[in-house]
């Protein structure tokens, strides 16, 4: 059995009337607190969230350093199945760390780029490749969608709780209303006939 639903009335849980009962009381605090939970919880989150993806970008455009490297081979040819000549292609490339070794790895050159051929390629703090950092407009972004969707899901957690709780409230309530009428309908019922 489903509750009557009547025309809505501006904040009725909270306002004073003899027939609303216990269970509308805290039907009434469910709500709101599920409500502010949702609201500050999500925006508490997104915010915090955004913040940090944004110092960590920050963060990375500070101590990672474009390094000069030179290529060790021959860069291959882009594939017909790319489709565009700008492509880059992964080859193998030398570039010395700050501590002076030497190191090797791969990288994102030009294609047909020949060995021996000057190349940048970015490095963190050990001399690690890494990729290019994000710019400050593609970092805020990335917090930007970042903290929307942290705040979205912190967000949905009370939310959905309260409507859980709220539904179940509404199923005892009910429950209870149906084993009453079992009890009175058929007196009442009696009484007309």
């Amino acid at each position: 059995m489903v509750a009557f639903r009547g025309p809505k009335v501006w904040l009725w849980r909270w306002r004073r009337n003899p027939l609303r009962r216990r269970s509308d009381r805290l039907e009434s605090w469910v709500v709101l607190i599920a409500w502010a939970l949702t609201l500050f919880g999500g925006v508490t989150a997104g915010l915090l969230a955004a913040e940090s993806v944004e110092s960590g970008l920050a963060r990375q455009r500070a101590e990672w350093r474009p390094v000069g490297a030179v290529l060790t081979e021959d860069a291959p040819e882009p594939s017909a199945a790319s489709g565009s000549g700008t492509d880059q292609v992964w080859a193998k490339v030398r570039w010395t760390a700050p501590d002076g070794s030497t190191r090797r790895g791969q990288a994102r050159v030009d294609p047909a780029s020949l060995m021996g051929a000057r190349v940048t390629v970015w490095t963190d703090a050990e001399g690690l490749l890494v990729t290019k950092p994000a710019s400050e407009s593609q970092a805020r972004l990335r917090a930007t969608l970042v903290g929307g969707l942290a705040g979205v899901f912190v967000a949905a957690v009370p939310f959905v709780g309260g409507r859980l709780v709220r539904g179940r409230m509404e199923r005892r309530r009910m429950d209870r209303w149906d084993e009453e009428w079992a009890l009175i309908g058929p007196l009442w019922a009696r009484k007309i006939w």
